[in-house]
């Protein structure tokens, strides 16, 4: 009887995930908030909350973090991420600097202590790749100018993580300094390891998982992806680190086949994990931080603006593709979930998960917005400050924004994400 129950609930979950993704893409919205509203409704303090399924979908859930940064590591070769350190390093301190920021201070404000500032500060530094993604594709902006500064910020962030990911680990999970500091050691010396085997190695390596059987690559990669990640989490290093490790280590065929098999996995396994984040947050704990949640959507959405636009320009953008830039930015998501939910398990500051959830659900709804009108709005602005009149749609277009002047592919080897 509790294997029937747990398929119905199950089966019923995953059927409802499809039919708010056809909802969402209806109407060209991330499915990220729905997701989530349906973890809300179905989990603690929700409208029918789950029994028999639970634990099945936590290990679902543990699975999808593990592919999404698998398959992000898949996206960037390890040249690609060296290349990325050396010409945008600058754009990247820039935006953990504005962005990180505000999310210590509300907590600390709010007394919740150092670890939730830590941990709130990687909330809403993280862009979402997945939804910035599907935005620039959607808006046609694949081939803008603009378009490699603002993948060069998300690898930047992504790079980043591998070094956050086993801080927030350790402190969550309360070590102390030294035990702390050797778990990080271990974390960079496996990030520095894998990146030397892999510009050295890298195509040994992919000739050695290689298969020309769709059915044999997807058992190699998946298992020794789940394979590393339980290793990585036994050394008290995040699982999440060493699938996105054995993703850059992973590159040329290898890589792309990979990709087109495990993305609908990672699809799958990833909605399983924003419903599992929703289920153990109780909708009555999200009023009470709804208006510091609002209030620091909105700074950290101007922050991203900032960022954007800052390192658009250094990189010689026009004044239309650093706003372009900016807008694109804001986007919040899985990552940002991924970090709370590790405070979550953790239990640390109650208020932290539904504080989380409420950012992201501003924000995920909020990016494609300012992704679309943060320039046109820019333009208008500074259009009435000049004293002339916004050119009325329908007359002759001037010449071209060098800031849409970019072929695709044109951003020194990173991709869309």
């Amino acid at each position: 009887m509790h294997s029937a129950v747990l398929l119905i609930e199950f089966g019923s979950i995953i059927l409802g995930l499809g039919l708010l993704g056809r909802f969402a893409a209806r109407f060209r919205l991330s499915p990220i908030p729905l997701y989530l509203l349906a973890g809300l409704a179905f989990g603690e303090g929700g409208l029918l909350p789950l029994g028999a399924s639970e634990e099945f979908v936590a290990t679902g859930a543990e699975i999808g973090v593990i592919l999404l940064l698998l398959m992000l590591g898949l996206e960037y070769s390890a040249g690609d991420l060296v290349t990325n350190l050396k010409s945008h390093y600058p754009a990247g301190l820039v935006d953990g600097a504005l962005n990180a920021l505000p999310g210590a201070a509300v907590a600390l404000l709010l007394g919740w202590g150092p670890v939730a500032a830590v941990v709130l500060a990687g909330v809403t530094w993280i862009s979402s790749s997945g939804v910035i993604a599907k935005v620039l594709g959607d808006l046609g902006r694949v081939g803008n100018r603009e378009t490699p500064v603002i993948l060069s910020v998300l690898v930047l962030e992504d790079l980043a993580m591998a070094v956050y990911l086993p801080i927030v680990t350790a402190l969550v999970a309360g070590a102390g300094l030294m035990a702390g500091s050797v778990t990080l050691a271990i974390a960079l010396g496996a990030a520095g390891l894998v990146l030397f085997v892999a510009v050295r190695y890298g195509r040994l390596i992919s000739r050695f998982v290689s298969s020309d059987d769709p059915e044999k690559l997807l058992l190699v990669v998946l298992g020794l992806t789940i394979l590393v990640a339980g290793i990585a989490q036994q050394l008290q290093v995040s699982a999440a680190v060493g699938a996105f490790l054995v993703g850059i280590a992973l590159s040329g065929e290898v890589a792309e086949g990979a990709h087109t098999l495990l993305s609908p996995l990672r699809d799958l396994f990833a909605a399983v994990f924003f419903v599992f984040f929703g289920l153990h947050t109780d909708p009555a704990s999200i009023p009470p931080v709804l208006l510091p949640a609002l209030a620091l959507a909105l700074v950290t959405a101007a922050t991203k603006i900032a960022t954007g636009y800052w390192a658009a320009r250094r990189a010689g953008v026009s004044v239309k593709g650093r706003w372009r830039a900016g807008g694109a930015l804001v986007a919040r998501g899985e990552f940002s979930i991924v970090i709370a939910g590790l405070a979550v398990s953790a239990g640390i500051e109650p208020s932290l998960g539904p504080l989380a959830t409420a950012y992201v659900l501003i924000l995920v709804v909020l990016g494609p917005l300012t992704a679309r009108y943060t320039e046109p709005l820019a333009s208008r602005w500074t259009a009435r400050r000049s004293g002339k009149a916004p050119r009325p749609s329908g007359t002759s277009a001037p010449a071209a924004d060098p800031g849409t002047q970019a072929s695709v592919g044109g951003d020194g080897g990173t991709g869309v994400r």
